[in-house]
This record gives structure tokens, C-alpha cells and sequence, in this order.
């Protein structure tokens, strides 16, 4: 299906409402990230603690600008499944909780619970909760685990700014190939929207995304690769391998310290790529090794979807092993450099 539709499908079905959406996506959040690199002292700081990779106070709440520019975009498009009031005020909720966790804090089962109702609305939309109860059910972990894998691997310059560019994008490529032009214009927003921020949070950053950016962000990935996968967009396997480098280092990294006895709610530095950033690859580095990751899984997502689709479980198998591969390779400069340590 995918490589008949091919170049004609992407041709079709994205020039007129992604470009349009992608105009206003990104116009809006350029005009409101520079507001608020204006007024950045007006915006909460987040001052560093023990999983911080910062040592400075640096404002945060930047999110808030993806966000002002993809809802005028989106109001203007279809919904992928079900209406735009589900989604939407599924995903208002969740910034809003997010939001008051970047002013103040927010209670761990508080902040779940909201992210499980809101995951509840949506997977129902997508999903007939009454004739399918187990699809129901792993749809609403699958998006809570997505906020919030999101917001784990936003600790470093640029890498969630980046994720959301490369994967929505890659989303809103393959959403055109299949002819889905409501859900590419979609995803092509979201990528559009996210730029500005990106280029306000490459190393070094001047804002951070906060939770209000990258929960929601990981919330409506979580949702629109089940969306996606429910109208035929594109197979289960592709929003998977999309957004690989987010999903294996948190995935990975809380079975490790579940496995250890470690209390999983609790802010750390073991992920991967915080290790590789006090390894001595700094910011910098660790976004050149994180991007060039996403950058090739989106490639090899879409190639593959392209010629062999029907192999897409096997090169995400493949693509997973070079992840552990490269974990691996961490491990074992951690550790050899402990070892020289005095």
C-alpha cells in the first residue's frame, strides 16, 4: 500500500494543507518564542538538581510556544479519529497539570492520574473501549508512558526539540505516503511548531522546553501513533521506530533501576544519554549522537515502510539491537573511566 502510493500520495495529499499548516505552526511559535526570550525573566527557572545536566538557572516553560502555535493550526484540520474537543481538551489538561509542575510542583500519583484520564478520552476516541477492553487498555499505558518517557529524556540541549522535529516529521512524511492528508498536516505542525523552540534550546540552551512541552509532546506522539496505526496510516511498528532513541534509553533505563531496587519516580542521571553527556561529551556531543540516532531511524523508517514494509518488526529488532550496542558502549566507558578516576 505504502510504496504504490509512493512520491503521488506525498505530493497530494501535503502541499496544500501541511504547507498551510506548517506556515501558521511555525509563524506563531517564532513570533511567541521571541516574546518570551524577550520576558525570559519573567519565566519560572529551573535551578539544578541532583538530575540536571545545567549549572545555571535557566527560565523554562518554552513548550508553552509549540503549543501556541500548533492549536490554531490543528483547529483548522480534521481529527485524526473521533473530534478535535477530545483531543484537544485531553491535551489542554495535560499541559495545564504539566504547567503547574514547572510553577510548583505536582504530587507523582496526581500528575499520573491525570495523564491516565486524559490517555483514557483519547485511546476512547480511537479505540471501542466496550468491544476491544485489552487494546483499550494497552492504548492508555502506551500514552501515558509516551508523556512521560518524553519528559525523561528532556535533560540535555536540544535532544526533545530534535525528537519532536525529526519524528513528528517523519510522521507527517509517512502520513502523506499512505494519503492520510489530515493526519500528515497534522504532524507536520507539530514539527513546524517545534522548530523555533529548537533553535532557542540548542546548546547552549536560553529557555528549556519544562513540562508543559515535552509531557504533551510525548502525550500526542504516544496518541497519534495509535491513531495512525487504527486508519491504516502507517503499521505499529513504524511510530515505534520513529521515535527509538527516546523510547529504548528511557525503556531501558527504568527496567535497569527497577531491576536494582531503585525507586523509578525519583529524578536521577542514569539515562543513557546523561551518562554519555558526564562521559565528557557534554552537551554538544550528546546532541550529535542523539540527533544522528533520530535522524537515522526516521530515514530507515521511512525507507523501509517504502520498500519492504512487511519487515518493519524486523528492522526495528535490528535497529533496537544498535541501540543496546551503543548502550553497551556507554557501560563500558563509564566504567572504565571510574576505574581511572582517584
Amino acid at each position: 500500500m505504502f510504496a504504490a502510493t509512493g512520491l503521488h500520495g506525498l505530493a497530494g495529499t501535503l502541499v496544500t494543507p501541511a504547507i498551510v499548516a506548517i506556515a501558521v505552526a511555525f509563524g506563531v511559535a517564532t513570533a511567541v518564542t521571541l516574546l518570551m526570550l524577550r520576558h525570559a525573566g519573567r519565566l519560572p527557572a529551573d535551578r539544578p538538581n541532583e538530575r540536571s545536566l545545567h549549572e545555571r538557572a535557566t527560565p523554562r516553560g518554552g513548550g508553552l510556544a509549540i503549543w501556541a502555535g500548533f492549536v490554531p493550526a490543528a483547529i483548522a484540520l480534521p481529527p485524526p479519529v473521533g473530534g478535535w474537543p477530545w483531543w484537544l481538551g485531553a491535551l489542554f489538561v495535560v499541559a495545564l497539570v504539566s504547567f503547574a509542575d514547572d510553577l510548583r510542583g505536582v504530587p507523582v500519583l496526581l500528575r499520573l492520574a491525570v495523564h491516565a484520564a486524559a490517555a483514557a478520552i483519547v485511546a476512547a476516541t480511537i479505540l471501542a473501549p466496550a468491544g476491544a477492553p485489552v487494546a483499550f487498555a494497552v492504548a492508555v499505558v502506551v500514552i501515558v508512558w509516551g508523556a512521560n518517557l518524553f519528559n525523561f529524556m528532556d535533560g540535555s540541549d536540544g535532544l526533545a526539540g530534535l525528537m519532536a522535529i525529526t519524528g513528528y516529521g517523519a510522521c507527517s512524511v509517512a502520513a502523506a505516503l499512505a494519503g492520510a492528508g489530515a493526519l500528515a498536516a497534522i504532524c507536520a505542525a507539530v514539527s513546524a511548531a517545534s522548530l523555533p523552540f529548537f533553535l532557542a534550546n540548542r546548546p547552549p540552551a536560553s529557555v528549556f522546553m519544562g513540562d508543559v512541552g515535552s509531557v504533551p509532546l510525548g502525550f500526542l506522539a504516544a496518541a497519534l501513533g495509535i491513531a495512525g496505526t487504527a486508519v491504516g496510516a502507517w503499521p505499529a511498528w513504524f511510530p515505534a521506530l520513529v521515535f527509538l532513541p527516546f523510547l529504548a534509553d528511557a525503556t531501558v533505563t527504568l527496567v535497569r533501576r527497577a531491576l536494582r531496587g531503585e525507586p523509578v519516580w525519583r529524578a536521577h542521571r542514569s539515562h543513557y544519554y546523561q551518562r554519555l553527556h558526564a562521559a565528557g561529551a557534554g552537551h554538544r556531543g550528546t546532541l550529535a549522537v542523539w540527533g544522528a540516532a533520530m535522524a537515522g531511524c526516521a530515514l530507515v523508517a521511512i525507507g523501509c515502510l517504502l520498500v519492504a514494509p512487511g519487515r518493519g518488526n524486523l528492522v526495528l529488532a535490528i535497529v533496537l539491537a544498535l541501540h543496546l550496542i551503543g548502550f553497551a558502549a556507554i557501560d563500558y566507558h563509564a566504567k572504565n573511566s571510574s576505574a581511572r578516576s582517584p
